[in-house]
């Protein structure tokens, strides 16, 4: 008995089949549907027939936000997805991607072969994008002549900006030719040398919108030279175009609002850069005003006057200086001159002969101080404040020392 599986082990292995097959894993599946029912976790169930046989089918929650109706009963559809295993029930069914209801299948089929190859080719990279400009002048319009999107984009340029100048190309954007016509407007509108062009139509379905989706258009937008934004149905439509594009914009409407700018936000930020500007320029003359004030005290320091008038002052200054210093000596030679007087005048001969006193002198002119300096019968000159007075000592007398 060698060699035996589990059924858990044989339907995972089956499973592993259908994963490496590269069609069950990128398959269309068209057929009518049948059993269809809606679980209350989001996920669809149902199953595709046809007269000769049928597959169970799932669509999880997570994949509905590209069904675009509701699936119903003996609906012709077809469903894009994987074939895989479940493997608690060992059965095979259909996880479906999307779904489009029968008819629109082959164009869709013919979108994403076509979309597939111009992305390979590198007309959606994102280097070949041109910038919209900022503030346009003239701004081209493809679209069809009347209807709603036409006016729609005059009235938000007009309200926006009223001086940018609008050119319309009339083309037809649905039906046979509409392809031709939408990419000869773009031709037009880039030779006639417009800042942007807007391209788009109206809502609808795969059909109606098809001629965006064509090459020639594709090819129209990318040898393009002014900037496209391609506004073609409703937010939920994207088209070729759209890949192609220089910009998408959800809708004509908003196409107009991404090419004008509203002429109020210019001119606040007119204003905003006046206000800028001058408050630059106020704080620049200030500050120039203040260099050149710098720069006037630097040359008035700098120059012969200043310099002279400065050297006169140093002058004047020292001259004082030297006038306080040289009084100031001379008061105090003075006080000392005056000091020496009193002391003098108090050892002064003079002052004491005027007191009384007298100066008595020997033969010889030396003072008599002593009785041992003069003899008996010498003679004497005794000098008072008026005169001298000549004696002869007669005798000497001595005190007794006590």
């Amino acid at each position: 008995m060698d060699n035996v599986y589990s059924v858990t082990q044989v339907n995972l292995y089956i499973k592993n089949m259908f994963i490496r097959d590269y069609a069950l894993n990128n398959i269309l599946i068209k057929g009518e549907v049948s059993n269809c029912k809606y679980h209350t976790s989001g996920h669809i169930y149902f199953t595709l027939k046809d007269n000769k046989g049928q597959i169970a089918c799932v669509m999880f929650a997570g994949q509905r936000n590209g069904l675009k109706f509701q699936l119903k009963e003996g609906q012709s559809v077809i469903a894009a997805g994987s074939v895989s295993v479940y493997e608690r029930d060992g059965k095979y069914q259909l996880y479906a991607r999307e779904i489009i209801l029968d008819g629109a299948g082959i164009l869709y089929q013919r979108y994403e072969q076509l979309k597939n190859r111009l992305a390979a080719e590198g007309l959606f990279d994102a280097e070949h994008k041109k910038n919209i400009p900022v503030y346009p002048g003239r701004v081209g319009i493809v679209t069809a002549r009347t209807g709603a999107v036409i006016q729609d984009i005059i009235n938000i340029t007009k309200r926006r900006n009223p001086y940018v100048q609008l050119i319309l190309y009339p083309a037809l954007v649905q039906g046979e030719g509409a392809a031709e016509t939408v990419a000869a407007g773009i031709r037009a509108l880039d030779r006639l040398g417009v800042d942007t062009i807007i391209v788009g139509r109206g809502g609808g379905s795969i059909e109606d919108l098809w001629a965006f989706n064509e090459e020639i258009v594709a090819q129209a937008i990318y040898e393009c030279s002014t900037p496209v934004i391609s506004a073609v149905g409703h937010e939920t439509d994207v088209t070729i175009a759209d890949f192609v594009a220089d910009l998408r914009a959800p809708t004509p409407s908003a196409a107009a609002e991404l090419a004008v700018r509203d002429i109020k936000a210019i001119l606040f930020d007119i204003e905003a850069y006046n206000h800028s500007l001058n408050s630059g320029l106020q704080k620049k003359i200030a500050a120039y005003r203040n260099e050149l004030k710098h720069l006037n005290l630097k040359l008035d320091y700098a120059s012969p006057i200043y310099q002279i008038r400065q050297r006169r002052q140093q002058l004047i200054d020292m001259e004082q200086k030297l006038r306080q210093q040289m009084q100031a000596k001379l008061t105090a030679k003075r006080h000392l001159m005056e000091l020496y007087i009193e002391k003098m005048e108090g050892l002064s001969p003079l002052k004491k002969l005027n007191q009384g006193y007298s100066l008595v002198l020997n033969g010889e002119n030396k003072v008599l101080n002593s009785l041992n300096k003069v003899s008996e019968g010498e003679k004497i000159r005794i000098c008072v404040t008026d005169g001298d007075i000549l004696a002869q000592v007669e005798e000497l007398v001595r005190k007794e020392r006590m």
